[in-house]
């Protein structure tokens, strides 16, 4: 298999091609019914095929939520590793939702099983959590760094627990979340067209100007549509930095099935919103 070009530069190129958007794909048992499927592994594959079908030649990001797929064991496993095979086929990228977070051999073991390009649950990002400290993410930053792929570490998040963590003040006045995102600018210095170490940014949480969210890295943005964001918040929460969102709607698409053209226009429509919002 040929190196891929660095996660960064394949992530702008996608979403200058096919719009600036990522979407969750989050087959929880509330919308298995609402799609009049069953909460098994046949619901979770006929979900997750049509899901497929409607969007892999349109969207440019897709974020599976492995733990959907988890929860059926190694037959749901085997759902997400053909999904993710033909996302990717299609040319779209995948941003694994795992947030994985270890130490030592076995963070790198986590890196391996997503950023590894032989292994059959192989992405082109990673979440991740630093809070065993950003340097525990080290084994994962150099295996992205070598496969050509990319990471989105936990830094300031939608849901108000994470206050506690993110927002917490050390010794020299820094933030949590702000020393996440200072470890990210560090790890994409000098990458052109941007870095391939991205944040989670919450896209519900107002107005963020106190934070430097030039990483020159990607900012990927849950909270649009069932959350309550909506992409004419974009340049407000993030700024000087809005070009290089990732804006994720996952619910606010996937309520629209079964229908796949319902689905595909759903999708559209909030890229083209998010372009006229930021410019992209």
């Amino acid at each position: 298999m040929s190196p891929l070009a660095p996660f960064g530069a394949r992530l702008r190129a996608a979403m200058d091609a096919r719009g600036p958007l990522c979407v969750g794909i989050d087959p929880h048992a509330s919308l298995l019914a609402d799609w009049g499927l069953n909460d098994d592994v046949a619901g979770l594959e006929a979900f997750t095929r049509t899901v497929v079908d409607a969007l892999a030649g349109t969207v440019a990001v897709f974020k599976p939520q492995s733990a959907f797929f988890e929860r059926f064991g190694s037959r749901g496993i085997a759902v997400l590793e053909r999904a993710v095979a033909d996302l990717r086929d299609a040319g779209a990228l995948v941003v694994m939702d795992a947030k994985r977070g270890d130490i030592g051999s076995t963070m790198a073991a986590y890196a391996e099983t997503y950023l590894r390009a032989d292994s059959p649950l192989f992405s082109d990002a990673l979440t991740v959590s630093p809070y065993l400290g950003y340097g525990s993410l080290r084994p994962a930053v150099d295996l992205a760094r070598e496969s050509g792929t990319g990471l989105f570490v936990l830094a300031l998040t939608s849901n108000p627990e994470g206050a506690e963590v993110q927002r917490a003040t050390r010794e020299d006045g820094r933030t949590i979340g702000a020393t996440m995102l200072a470890h990210l600018a560090r790890d994409n210095a000098g990458a052109e067209p941007m870095g391939s170490f991205g944040a989670v940014v919450g896209a519900t949480l107002g107005n963020l100007s106190s934070y430097d969210l030039d990483i020159n890295g990607p900012l990927l943005a849950p909270g649009i549509g069932a959350q309550g964001a909506t992409p004419a918040d974009l340049p407000r929460v993030f700024g000087a930095a809005v070009r290089n969102v990732v804006p994720n709607v996952s619910r606010g698409v996937l309520r629209h099935g079964p229908d796949a053209e319902a689905l595909r226009e759903a999708a559209l429509r909030y890229a083209d919103e998010v372009r006229e919002a930021t410019g992209a």
